[in-house]
């Protein structure tokens, strides 16, 4: 659907001569006073564009541009009017009311370019609105994620801090990967919340020391489609949901839930199955001591390439070995 122009004039010839000049090019609305174009800005579809006279009976064009600015603040507003109104015009131009200014007559050119400048201005309204309601969207998002992580942890005292270590690390490894920043962004949320589906298992699970049976394995290897469920739903932009699915997926098949394989396992689900590995094996855990980074290191570098990605492992061990990475909160775990 084209965007709509809105005409606003009391001098009914000129808004049929406009009409037939403009009306094979856009779509065009006409209206013959300040109160019925704002009934039109309130009761129909969007306008792009409103173009109205200053002089009219009754509600004049500085009050209708102000109302209209209300009503409807995303339409460019350009005023059509007569020399004798500059005094008028430049109230307009300083309050913030009008786009551009065309003096009566304009030629079809002029107003053809005007109306071509305000649809673009349009646009980049639009689109501000768009990336401004995006942000706050992934802000929502984002404070929902971190909602959920304090309600995992709170349940699991012994993992107290394990998704935010697991996010530290991803996002580092996600930068030195080169991902881009919207990537680097969803992986971020998503280790904050990879851990999700633990809310479905009985807490003595997690806190048992010693090992657990095969039944209770079983109700633990559920967490990733549990916290897949839950996340499905927050999706937006971002395939979270199947990160988190996939996160104990290893390259080799033998992983869970699904037994993928190889690049049938999102990148970013392989980033934070190494994070995730490295994190845990680095701290104690009721069931086992801690292994210590060194450890940890070990771990991926002997299975690279089977359970993790190489690429993956590479970036982490550059990380750890090359650069002196390490956790931002050191004295949750032991390194050996």
């Amino acid at each position: 659907m084209s965007e709509r122009i809105l005409l606003v004039d009391d001098d009914h010839n000129l808004l049929l001569a406009m009409q037939r000049v403009l009306g094979a090019k856009y779509d065009l609305a006409l209206a013959p006073g300040g109160e019925q174009a704002l009934e039109r800005l309130a009761r129909d579809a969007p306008y792009a564009v409103l173009i109205t006279d200053l002089r009219m009976p009754g509600m004049d064009g500085i009050t209708l541009l102000e109302q209209a600015q209300r009503v409807s603040p995303d339409t460019v507003r350009i005023v059509l009017s007569g020399y004798g109104d500059l005094d008028q015009v430049m109230q307009a131009i300083n309050e913030g009311y009008i786009f551009r200014f065309l003096t009566k007559p304009a030629t079809p050119q002029q107003l053809e370019k005007t109306i071509q400048a305000a649809l673009e201005q349009h646009q980049r309204v639009l689109a501000a609105r768009e990336t401004h309601s995006l942000k706050r969207l992934k802000e929502a998002l984002e404070n929902v994620v971190l909602g959920f992580t304090r309600l995992v942890e709170a349940r699991d005292p012994y993992t107290a801090g394990h998704q935010e270590r697991v996010c530290q690390l991803a996002v580092a490894l996600s930068q030195g990967l080169g991902l881009s920043e919207d990537q680097v962004a969803c992986v971020r949320l998503a280790a904050l919340i990879h851990d999700l589906g633990k809310v479905y298992v009985p807490s003595e699970f997690l806190n048992r020391p010693g090992r657990l049976t095969q039944a209770e394995m079983g109700i633990i290897r559920t967490h990733p489609q549990v916290g897949c469920e839950i996340m499905r739903p927050l999706d937006f932009q971002w395939p979270m949901s199947q990160i988190v699915l996939q996160h104990h997926e290893r390259l080799d098949g033998s992983g869970y839930p699904q037994g993928l394989k190889g690049e049938g396992i999102l990148l970013e689900a392989r980033i934070i199955a190494v994070a995730d590995v490295v994190e845990a094996m680095s701290s104690h855990r009721p069931y086992r001591p801690s292994r210590g980074l060194q450890g940890a290191l070990r771990e991926i570098g002997d299975q690279r390439g089977c359970l993790y990605d190489p690429v993956v492992v590479d970036a982490c061990l550059e990380l750890f070995q090359g650069q002196g990475w390490r956790f931002e909160r050191q004295d949750q775990w032991q390194e050996q």
